[in-house]
């Protein structure tokens, strides 16, 4: 059942992004979909309605479910989800690339505990890499993981993807992201790091990552060139 549901919606989504279903077209019927994927009714529902909640379709009572999803001009990174930015690059169809800058280990300071919210004295991996987009260096990324849920990082691990290690190696489930987003005016190390091209500012997503059993092992800033800088959501209206 979770195999169909998945194959559904993932191609259903893959027409949708590539045009075979543009704007304002409608999906074929419930029962058509049924039909070619046997399967049940219910099935086809939850695919649909995780399309709806992506912000790809929305159903109209009586007609049949409409697709509402236009395609972004710039670089897209999803609010309401959490991606690597190797996947947000696959999606979006981007040339990126990262470059480790520095692994190192620290304590954990009564300052930066503030900040952070990791306890007073833990032992944090401190991860800055750099991610190019077509060439130009677009964003800083300043990640610390709690060492004792995420150790042994390399830069090789960092220049691939530290998610994929986490899940796919350690096997920790990555559950929640708590996301501040802030423009703030662009230190020496972002005027150093990113190619800034004038500009004296950078976008700011500050992330507290958590697990399954609700511990945070991941505070992040990630410092955005402006022109790189482009977040999507979908907001629902709850209904009264």
């Amino acid at each position: 059942m979770k195999a169909i549901f998945d194959r559904i919606y993932n191609d259903l989504l893959e027409q949708i992004e590539t045009g075979k279903y543009p704007y304002q077209s409608f999906l074929p019927s419930e029962s058509e979909l049924a039909k070619d994927y046997t399967c049940s009714h219910n099935t086809v529902r939850r695919a649909i309605r995780l399309l709806a909640q992506g912000g790809y379709v929305q159903p109209i009572n009586g007609k049949g479910v409409r697709v509402i999803w236009l395609p972004v001009e710039r670089e897209a990174f999803k609010i309401g989800g959490i991606e690597t930015f190797k996947e947000a690059a696959r999606r979006s169809s981007l040339h990126a690339i990262t470059k480790v800058l520095s692994i190192e280990h620290a304590s954990v300071t009564e300052s930066f505990a503030c900040e952070s919210g990791f306890p007073v004295g833990s032992d944090v991996t401190h991860v800055e890499r750099m991610r190019y987009i077509d060439g130009h260096a677009a964003i800083l990324d300043r990640n610390w993981y709690l060492t004792e849920l995420v150790p042994n990082l390399t830069p090789a691990i960092a220049e691939d993807s530290i998610y994929a290690y986490i899940e796919g190696t350690l096997g920790m489930r990555v559950t929640t992201s708590r996301r501040t987003f802030t423009a703030e005016k662009a230190l020496k190390a972002d005027r150093e790091a990113i190619d800034l091209d004038g500009y004296d500012f950078v976008a700011v997503v500050t992330n507290h990552t958590f697990n399954d059993d609700g511990i945070m092992f991941e505070y992040t800033q990630s410092r955005h060139h402006p022109k790189h800088f482009s977040f999507t959501t979908v907001a629902l209206r709850d209904q009264l």
